[in-house]
C-alpha cells in the first residue's frame, strides 16, 4: 500500500472554467453597459465607508438617492459594490459620481485584462482576485475607481476578502484613517495581492505532495492532477502578470491622485507582485518536472515490464528448439527409441533453464 495514498486527493478541486455569457452586440458604440460575466448575486448591495481621523460612518445603501450627502465631503468615502450584473442600478450610481463612459463599460465587462487607466480627475484600476473557496481556486474581477475624495470598488461576489480593511478602519488614528483615498486604494490592492501568496502556497504544497507520490508509485490520476497545475498555473499568470506593468508605470510617472509618500508602499505592492510571478514561474517549471518524471517513471515501468517478457521469452527460445526437434516425425530418430528419452529431455531443458536464469541473475538483468 502507498503510505502516501492519503496525498492523492488534492487539498483544493482545478478550477472549472465556466463560459462567461455576453450580452454586449458586436459593433456597439464605446461605452455601452452590458453585463459580460455569469450573474452571481440576486441584488447588488452598496455600502459606503465614510472617514477620516475623527469619524467613522459605515452605511448600507438602499438607493443611489442616499449616496448624494457623501458625494462632496471632504473626508474619504469608500463605496464597495458587491454585484456587476443589474446594469439599471449601476448607470444610476454612475450618473452620480460622473463615471467615464469607458469605465462604465469595462467595470461590468468581466473578462478585462489588469490595467491601470487615467480618465481626467479619476484613476480607473482592474485587478484579479485570487483566492481558495470551497476547495476549489476561484477567479473574479475586482474594479477600483479613485478620485480625490472617493474611492470605488466592484467585485462580482459578496465574498468579504477586505472584512481586513473594515476593521482597521475601526480603529482610530490609523495610517487608513489619516491617509487619503490613494491610500485606501492601496490597501485595497495589497489585499487582494496578499491573496496570490495563500493560493501560491497550497499549489506549492500539492507539487510537493504528487513529486512524494511519483517517487514511490505513478497512477493515470497523477497526470491529471499535473495537467490541472499547469492549466491553473497559466491562468494565474495571465491574471497577474499585467498589473506588474501597470503598477511599474504608477511607480514611474507623476499622478496628482498618488503622493509620494504611498507610492513608497506601492512600490511593496509590486515587489509582493514580482515576487508572485517569479513564484508562478518556478512553479510551472516544477510542474513541467513532475510531467517529466511522470512520463519517465512510465517508461520505466514499461521497460521492466519488456525486461521480464524479453527474459521469459529467452529463456524459452531453447525450450522451443529443442521441442520442435523432437517433435519432427522422422523415421530415423533414434533418440525417440530411448526407454529414458522423455526424462533426458526434461532435464536437459530445466538444466538450459537454470543456466540461463544464473547467467541472467549474474548479469544483474533481473
Amino acid at each position: 500500500m502507498n503510505p502516501l495514498s492519503k496525498l492523492s486527493k488534492p487539498r483544493f478541486s482545478p478550477t472549472r472554467f465556466k463560459k462567461t455569457r455576453s450580452s454586449k452586440k458586436p459593433g456597439s458604440a464605446p461605452g455601452t453597459i452590458a453585463h459580460v460575466g455569469n450573474k452571481v448575486l440576486n441584488d447588488i448591495i452598496i455600502n459606503i465607508h465614510d472617514y477620516d481621523l475623527s469619524h467613522l460612518t459605515v452605511k448600507k445603501i438602499d438607493s443611489i438617492e442616499e449616496c448624494k450627502p457623501f458625494v462632496d465631503t471632504e473626508a474619504v468615502t469608500w463605496v464597495q459594490v458587491m454585484g456587476l450584473h443589474d446594469t439599471d442600478t449601476l448607470k444610476k450610481l454612475y450618473d452620480e459620481f460622473e463615471f467615464h463612459p469607458l469605465v462604465q463599460e469595462d467595470i461590468v465587462n468581466t473578462n478585462q485584462r489588469p490595467k491601470i487607466e487615467i480618465y481626467g480627475d479619476q484613476m480607473f484600476i482592474v485587478l484579479k482576485m485570487i483566492r481558495i473557496e470551497n476547495n476549489r481556486i476561484e477567479h473574479e474581477q475586482v474594479s477600483l475607481l479613485l478620485s480625490k475624495n472617493f474611492v470605488f470598488s466592484f467585485q462580482e461576489s459578496d465574498n468579504p476578502f477586505f472584512d481586513a480593511i473594515k476593521v482597521r478602519l475601526d480603529m482610530e488614528q490609523t495610517r487608513l484613517r489619516r491617509g487619503g483615498t490613494d491610500y485606501t486604494a492601496y490597501a485595497l490592492m495589497d489585499t487582494i495581492v496578499d491573496y496570490y501568496f495563500t493560493v501560491l502556497e497550497e499549489l506549492s504544497i500539492q507539487i510537493d505532495e504528487i513529486e512524494d507520490e511519483l517517487m514511490l508509485d505513478v497512477e493515470q490520476e497523477h497526470l491529471k492532477s499535473i495537467h490541472n497545475l499547469r492549466r491553473e498555473l497559466i491562468r494565474i499568470r495571465k491574471s497577474i502578470w499585467p498589473l506588474r506593468d501597470s503598477l511599474n508605470s504608477l511607480l514611474r510617472d507623476d499622478y496628482p491622485l498618488i503622493k509620494d509618500e504611498t507610492k513608497l508602499y506601492i512600490r511593496d505592492v509590486y515587489d509582493h507582485l514580482v515576487q508572485a510571478i517569479d513564484n508562478v514561474d518556478n512553479f510551472r517549471e516544477m510542474v513541467s518536472s513532475l510531467h517529466d518524471m511522470y512520463m519517465t517513471n512510465i517508461s520505466n515501468k514499461m521497460n521492466e515490464v519488456m525486461k521480464v517478457l524479453t527474459i521469459i521469452a529467452t529463456i524459452f527460445i531453447p525450450l522451443t528448439f529443442i521441442a520442435g526437434v523432437y517433435g519432427m516425425n522422422f523415421n530415423n530418430m533414434p533418440e525417440l527409441t530411448w526407454e529414458w528419452s522423455y526424462p533426458i529431455v526434461w532435464l536437459v531443458m530445466l538444466i538450459v533453464t537454470a543456466l540461463m536464469i544464473y547467467y541472467f541473475r549474474k548479469k544483474k538483468w533481473f
